[in-house]
């Protein structure tokens, strides 16, 4: 709440006040991101869209955080990042979402953090959201959201520096 009041704050006061200091990153509500949906990437924003269509973009009921099925000919992000082999065997990965703004600035987004035991898990999902899935259409997410960066990192397991410390 203290996050919207400072954004509402400064848009009401324009060029009479100059920000001083302020958050970079923090947790929203319950672990949603800032257009209240529980998720793991920016959601579709602007007043142009009204919240069925965000949910059919994202997959998932906005308040209740139900996964909904896809309309015909149309695959949500939560379709598009479920990843299922050539076996049937669905990878999961352990996601992060941390939204930040800087209100001062009129910047806010959110980071994602994605953990995979494989990383072909999630640069196929990535391949989704940017190329297309099975119906070859891009993620809708990204018609409202720009992404700005990345990287990937390799974390090794417990038993894995045991066998390298010897």
């Amino acid at each position: 709440m203290c996050f919207d009041l400072e954004r509402l704050l400064l848009q009401a006061l324009g060029d009479c006040v100059t920000v001083e200091d302020e958050v970079q990153g923090f947790r929203y509500f319950d672990s949603r991101d800032l257009l209240g949906f529980v998720d793991g990437t920016e959601n579709p924003t602007g007043s142009a869209i009204d919240t069925g269509s965000q949910e059919a973009i994202v997959g998932r009921s906005k308040l209740e955080n139900v996964e909904l099925e896809d309309a015909p000919g149309q695959e949500s992000h939560k379709t598009l990042t479920t990843i299922v082999d050539e076996h049937g065997v669905e990878h999961d990965i352990l996601r992060d979402n941390m939204p930040f703004g800087r209100p001062g600035h009129a910047e806010y987004g959110t980071y994602f953090i994605g953990y995979a035991r494989n990383l072909w898990v999630i640069e196929q999902m990535l391949h989704n959201m940017f190329v297309g899935g099975k119906c070859g259409r891009h993620d809708r997410i990204l018609d409202f959201s720009t992404a700005i960066t990345g990287s990937t990192f390799f974390a090794p397991s417990n038993s894995l520096l045991m066998t390298l410390a010897g």
